[in-house]
């Protein structure tokens, strides 16, 4: 698949895309995770204008897969991942964190970071097949601790949560 920047056109096709890639979450018992909504079409647009937002899209240009990215830290951090179920298990997130981590090294950031479910087989296990290694307490640099800190006041914690990093 060919990964592309995201195009203001394609807002919805990644809510779609987030929307149908909750099925997995439903399967495991966080019904939470899977009725929650995507971010906002304007939330979208602001990844657009900043340049942190690709798509994997199919044959026919159109988006199965998107990675947002935010820069926190002197890194870049994966906001959200997102495959299509239909897509799932080919490899698509895999080179989409690739595309990340090659944008991050020409930007001369050190590595990419993100926050996962630890125990959810297609968040922290998945990311650690793909080079993320779980950060301790002591490693969260105050960007990270700000997110935890976030994500728990939106009742993520409900489900253990951490931080991972790939250097790049």
């Amino acid at each position: 698949m060919r990964i592309k920047a995201v195009h203001h056109g394609e807002l919805t096709a990644l809510q779609e895309i987030e929307r149908a890639a909750g099925v997995w979450f439903r399967e495991a018992g966080m019904a939470e995770i899977a009725d929650d909504e995507p971010l906002p079409a304007a939330e979208l647009g602001r990844y657009v204008r900043a340049g942190l937002a690709w798509a994997a899209v199919d044959g026919a240009g159109r988006p199965v897969a998107y990675l947002i990215a935010d820069r926190v830290d002197g890194n870049l951090h994966v906001e959200q991942v997102s495959v299509h179920p239909a897509c799932a298990r080919r490899g698509v997130g895999r080179s989409l964190l690739d595309h990340a981590a090659g944008r991050a090294r020409a930007e001369g950031a050190p590595a990419l970071t993100l926050t996962t479910f630890t125990e959810v087989p297609w968040n922290a296990p998945y990311y650690a097949r793909c080079g993320f290694r779980l950060l301790a307490d002591r490693e969260l640099t105050p960007g990270l601790r700000e997110i935890r800190r976030s994500e728990a006041a939106h009742g993520l914690d409900r489900w253990p949560r951490s931080c991972m990093r790939r250097e790049v």
